[in-house]
Order: C-alpha cells, then sequence, then structure tokens
C-alpha cells in the first residue's frame, strides 16, 4: 500500500491543492450566501470523493487495496452528492450532513494511519489530518446554532489546514518514491 500511496503522491497533493483553495475562498468572500455555500461545498465534496475513488480503483491490482481511502471517498461523494440534490437544506441540516462527513472521513484517515504506522515515517500527518477532521465534525454537532459566519469561518480554516497536511503528506510520500527508486538503480 505504502508504495501505491508513493507511486500516486501527486494525487493527494491535488486533493490538498483543492482543500486549500476551497477553504481561501470561504475566507475571502465572507458575504457568500447560503445557497452557494452549498454548492461549492457540494462541489468539493463531489470532486474530492470522485478523486478518492478513483485513484483507489486504479491502483486495485497494486497490492492491498486502500479500504481507508476509498470508504473517506465514498463518504464525500456520498455527502457531496446529497448536499446538491437538496441545496435547500437549512443551515443546521447543512451543518449536520457536514458534521457527520467530517466525523466519517476523520476516522477512517485515522485507520489508514494506523495501518500504516509500520511503512511510513510521519504518519501522524494523516491521523493529524483525520483527527482535525472529527474534532470539526463534532464541534459543529455540539453548537449547531453558531452563526453562518462563523461556521463558514471555521469550515475554511478546517479546509486550509487539512489540505496543507494532504500537500505535506503527499510530498513526504512522493520523497519515499524518489528514495525508492535510487535504492533500485543501485541495488540496494
Amino acid at each position: 500500500m505504502l508504495q501505491t500511496l508513493a507511486r500516486n503522491w501527486w494525487a493527494i497533493v491535488l486533493r490538498g491543492i483543492f482543500a486549500v483553495l476551497f477553504g481561501l475562498g470561504t475566507l475571502f468572500w465572507p458575504g457568500i450566501t447560503l445557497a452557494v455555500l452549498v454548492l461549492v461545498y457540494g462541489g468539493y465534496l463531489f470532486i474530492d470523493g470522485v478523486l478518492a475513488i478513483l485513484w483507489t480503483l486504479a491502483r486495485r491490482r497494486e497490492g492491498a487495496f486502500p479500504w481507508g481511502v476509498f470508504l473517506a471517498g465514498l463518504a464525500s461523494l456520498a455527502a457531496g452528492v446529497l448536499t446538491l440534490l437538496w441545496p435547500g437544506f437549512t443551515a443546521i441540516a447543512l451543518l449536520y450532513l457536514i458534521a457527520v462527513w467530517a466525523i466519517v472521513r476523520g476516522v477512517f484517515e485515522i485507520l489508514a494511519a494506523f495501518h500504516l504506522r509500520r511503512e511510513l515515517r510521519n504518519e501522524w500527518l494523516l491521523a493529524l489530518n483525520g483527527v482535525l477532521s472529527v474534532v470539526l465534525g463534532v464541534v459543529l454537532i455540539v453548537a449547531p446554532g453558531a452563526g453562518a459566519l462563523a461556521v463558514l469561518w471555521l469550515i475554511g480554516s478546517f479546509a486550509i489546514v487539512v489540505g496543507i497536511l494532504m500537500i505535506a503528506l503527499g510530498f513526504r510520500l512522493k520523497g519515499m518514491k524518489n528514495a525508492g527508486a535510487r535504492r533500485l538503480a543501485y541495488g540496494r
């Protein structure tokens, strides 16, 4: 699984870039309406889910199947489709949808980090990403009445931090790919 992740480090970096761009968009345009937030966030979830699923399906014959990434992708895809199909949800319903998505995604990322702990140094980046997702979900469930602007800033900040962690993990994996290629070239 580590070999597959290292060979496809760019997909993790790409997901991180999309997360950072989404987060910056929410912070720079705080006057965004709830309808636009629903569509943008639904689109983000959809794209994130599709990229994760396609990546896992394309790599299914290259060793152990990365179930954690696949299930996190399914969770993102399902949340994105639900968000796009019913944009008239109230702000509270959207908050709960986002909260559930964040918790499910976070749990699967923590599980993936646990399974990679013997193969990947600094697997804590993936685990921290998962913990942040779970914390966001819990905060949104505990305080659903928070103002739309506060939630927007929270979601934007979360997306930026998660995106940066994913980019860092992707480049760490790229370094592992390059180190593996050098070992093969020199017969070590």
